[in-house]
C-alpha cells in the first residue's frame, strides 16, 4: 500500500471479496526535504489510517539498500552513458514483484495485490498480461518485465475499473485517501527538481548546443544527461530563428554536444527501428515467436499503439521494424509489445536506426 487511493481501494475490494489481508507499506529511499519532512511518513501515515478503517493489520518494510543496488545505480549507469532510463520499470521487476514478493511469500502469503492499472488471467497454465480496461491508466507499459512465476502471484484489483469509479468507491467508503491526489515523478523518489536531483549524484558538464541541420551553435546545453530525445521544453532558445519549436535532436557523447533542430520535419527526429536488449516474453522462453511476427507496440508511455514487426537475433536481442516513422525514439526507455488486449513483454531500447541524414560542420562565430 502506498497511501494512494488505488492501493487502498485495492485493500478494500479483497477484504469485502473475503480474502485475508494485510497491507504493507514499503519504504524504498529516504526522501526527506531540505525542511526536514519526509513524505515517506505522511504516507505510511495515510496507510495506517486507511487500514484501521478497514480492520487489517499494516507493516512497513524497507527496501532501500536493494532499491539503491538494483534500482537507481543502473538508473544512474544508464544516464552516465547518455540514456534515459525508465525506473518504473526496474522497480516492478526487481523491488515489487521482486523482493516484496519474496518477503510476503515467506511469510506465507498466497498473492501480492497492488493498484496497478492491469489484469491477469491464465489460458491453458500460461499467465497473461492484459491492458486495465480504463484505456487512460492503464500501466502494462510499466509491467512488460513481470515472468510467469511473479504474475502467477499477482493480483490486480481494480484493473477492471475506470479511475472515477475507484474515487467513488473511495469516497462512499469514507477512506481517508479517497481525494488525495495522485503521485508523480521517478518511482518512490517523487516530485522533485530532477535537474536539481540528478546532479548530487552525478557531474554535470556544459557543453555547446548546435543546429544539426545548418551547424551554428545556438547556446549552451547544461550537461548531455539532462535532455532527452525529442523534448521541445527548456532548451532557452525558444524565439529564434523562424519561430517554430526546438527540438532535441541528438547526443554526441564524445564531443559534449546536444544537437537541435528547429521544426518537427528533419529526418534526425526519426527512425525505422531499433535493436531491444533484455527482452522478457511474457508467455515465457518456449513460446517466443519463430521468424518476424506482427504486433503493436509503445515507446513511451500513454503513446498509441504503433504497427512493428519483431524478429529475434539471439537470446533477449529482438530487432522491432516500424510500419511508419517513428519520431524521438530514445534509447535507454522500454520498448513494450502488444497484441489487442495483452502485453506480449518489452524490452530496452538500445540503438535506434535512424533516417540518413548528414551533420555539418559546426560554425563558430568569428
Amino acid at each position: 500500500m502506498s497511501g494512494g487511493v488505488d492501493s487502498s481501494v485495492t485493500a478494500l475490494l479483497l477484504k469485502e471479496q473475503g480474502y485475508d489481508v494485510i497491507g504493507i507499506f514499503m519504504k524504498n529511499w529516504d526522501d526527506t526535504d531540505e525542511f526536514g519532512v519526509c513524505t515517506a511518513e505522511q504516507d505510511a501515515e495515510d496507510v495506517r489510517r486507511v487500514c484501521e478503517q478497514i480492520d487489517i493489520p499494516y507493516y512497513t518494510v524497507n527496501f532501500e539498500k536493494e532499491y539503491f543496488d538494483k534500482v537507481f545505480s543502473y538508473f544512474l549507469d544508464e544516464y552516465k552513458s547518455g540514456r534515459t532510463p525508465n525506473p518504473d520499470v526496474m522497480c516492478n521487476r526487481e523491488i515489487k514483484f521482486g523482493e516484496f514478493l519474496q518477503k510476503a511469500l515467506n511469510l506465507g502469503a498466497d498473492y501480492v495485490a497492488t493498484g496497478h492499472y492491469a489484469r491477469v488471467v491464465e489460458e491453458d497454465g500460461v499467465f497473461k498480461l492484459l491492458r486495465g480496461v480504463d484505456g487512460n491508466k492503464d500501466q502494462t507499459y510499466f509491467l512488460n518485465a513481470l515472468n510467469q512465476q511473479q504474475l502467477s502471484k499477482a493480483m490486480f484489483p481494480i484493473g477492471h475499473l475506470p479511475k472515477p469509479e475507484v474515487r467513488r468507491i473511495a469516497e462512499a467508503a469514507g477512506l481517508y485517501t479517497a481525494k488525495k491526489k495522485d503521485s508523480t515523478g521517478v518511482c518512490f523518489i517523487g516530485e522533485r527538481n530532477f535537474k536539481e536531483f540528478l546532479s548530487q549524484y552525478l557531474p554535470a558538464k556544459s557543453g555547446i548546443m548546435v543546429d544539426i541541420a545548418t551547424g551554428e551553435i545556438k547556446g549552451r546545453h547544461d550537461g548531455l544527461m539532462y535532455y532527452t530525445l525529442g523534448q521541445r521544453q527548456g532548451l532557452g532558445i525558444g524565439g529564434s530563428g523562424n519561430g517554430e519549436p526546438w527540438f532535441v535532436a541528438d547526443k554526441d557523447l564524445e564531443q559534449n554536444i546536444l544537437y537541435v533542430v528547429q521544426g518537427d520535419k528533419h529526418p534526425s527526429l526519426y527512425s525505422t527501428g531499433l535493436i531491444a536488449a533484455n527482452v522478457n516474453w511474457i508467455a515465457g522462453e518456449g513460446n517466443v515467436p519463430n521468424g518476424p511476427f506482427n504486433c503493436t507496440a509503445k515507446f513511451r508511455y500513454r503513446q498509441p499503439d504503433q504497427e512493428v514487426t519483431l524478429e529475434w537475433l539471439e537470446d533477449g536481442i529482438v530487432h522491432v521494424q516500424f510500419a511508419n516513422q517513428q519520431k524521438a525514439i530514445t534509447p535507454g526507455q522500454a520498448v513494450v509489445f502488444y497484441q489487442g488486449e495483452t502485453c506480449l513483454g518489452g524490452g530496452i531500447i538500445d540503438k535506434v536506426e535512424k533516417i540518413p541524414y548528414k551533420v555539418p560542420a559546426i560554425l563558430h562565430k568569428k
